[in-house]
C-alpha cells in the first residue's frame, strides 16, 4: 500500500474545520461512523467494557463516543482530537448534555498521547484511524498509555481482502483524505507489534457495502436540500462527491474496501 505523501493531518483539519465535516455529520450522525449506536454497542460488548473504567477516544471528533459510553456504559473518558473545530464542539455538546464532568477533551496529535504510560483502562477508536499517517505509531501510543490487562477495542475503514489496485486507492485516499487504509491483516501485525494480544478480528467488509447504499440513498432522497445549503447550493460539487461516493460504493460489493472490528488487550 503506497502512502499518499501530500495528505497530512492538515488536510483532515481542513475537512472537518469546514462544511466538509457539517456534511459528513448530516450523512452519518454525530458519531460520525458506520452504524452509529448499534454498531458502539457491539463494540462495547466485545471489549467487555464495564462501568468504572476510564478510557480515551483517540480521533475523538465532535465526542459523541465518548458521551455514547459515559451514557451507556457507566465508564470515564478522555477525548483527543486534532481538529480545532471538533475539539470546541464536543465540549459544548458535552456540557449541553451534562457530562462534562466525566470527559476530559484535549486538542493533540494521536501519534503523541498528551498522557503517560499506563493512565486508561481501555483505548477506543471508530472508523477515524484511517486518517492517520502512522498507524503503527497510533497504535505503539495506544499500547503505551494502557494500564497492564487494558483493551484496545476499535474499528477503521480498511482495504478489503480482494484489494485496491493503486489508481482506485488514490482515488478513494484522495477523496476522502485518507493518507492510507489499512487492511485487515496490517492491523494484526501493528497490534502483535506492541506486545498486545489479539482478541476479535472481524471483516464487516459486506455490511460496510450496505451502508454506503443507504448513505447515498439518504442523499439522493431526503437530504438533497440539506447537503446543497451546506456546500453553498453547489450542485457541481454535490454530483461530483455523489459520484465518489458511488465509485466507493462499487469498490466495497466487489470486496476491496471496508471496514474492521479490532479488541486486543494488553
Amino acid at each position: 500500500m503506497n502512502k499518499l505523501e501530500h495528505i497530512s493531518l492538515k488536510n483532515v483539519q481542513e475537512v472537518y474545520d469546514g462544511p466538509e465535516g457539517v456534511l459528513w455529520e448530516l450523512i452519518m450522525g454525530e458519531q460520525i461512523h458506520v452504524g452509529g449506536f448499534k454498531t458502539s454497542k457491539i463494540l462495547c460488548e466485545k471489549a467487555g467494557l464495564k462501568p468504572g473504567m476510564y478510557g480515551i477516544d483517540l480521533c475523538s471528533a465532535l465526542g459523541a463516543g465518548c458521551r455514547f459510553l459515559v451514557k451507556n456504559c457507566g465508564v470515564k473518558m478522555a477525548g483527543l482530537d486534532g481538529t480545532k473545530t471538533m475539539h470546541v464542539k464536543a465540549q459544548e455538546r458535552a456540557a449541553a448534555e451534562g457530562v462534562a464532568d466525566k470527559i476530559e477533551f484535549k486538542l493533540g496529535d494521536v501519534t503523541g498521547i498528551p498522557y503517560p504510560d499506563n493512565t486508561f483502562d481501555f483505548v477506543w477508536g471508530e472508523d477515524a484511524w484511517c486518517y492517520v499517517v502512522d498507524k503503527g505509531k497510533l497504535i505503539s501510543e495506544a499500547s503505551r498509555v494502557l494500564k497492564p490487562g487494558g483493551i484496545l477495542c476499535f474499528t477503521d475503514w480498511i482495504e478489503g481482502q480482494a484489494g485496491l489496485n493503486q489508481e482506485e486507492a488514490d482515488r478513494i485516499n484522495t477523496f476522502m483524505k485518507f493518507p492510507y487504509m489499512e487492511n485487515q491483516k496490517g492491523y494484526e501485525k501493528l497490534i502483535a507489534k506492541n506486545g498486545l494480544k489479539l482478541q476479535v478480528s472481524e471483516d464487516l467488509t459486506e455490511e460496510f457495502a450496505g451502508y454506503v447504499d443507504f448513505y447515498i440513498k439518504m442523499l439522493v432522497d431526503q437530504l438533497t436540500y440539506d447537503a446543497l445549503k451546506i456546500i453553498g447550493d453547489n450542485l457541481e460539487l454535490f454530483q461530483a462527491m455523489g459520484g465518489e461516493m458511488a465509485f466507493m460504493g462499487q469498490k466495497a460489493h466487489e470486496g476491496k474496501m471496508g471496514r474492521g472490528r479490532f479488541v486486543a488487550r494488553k
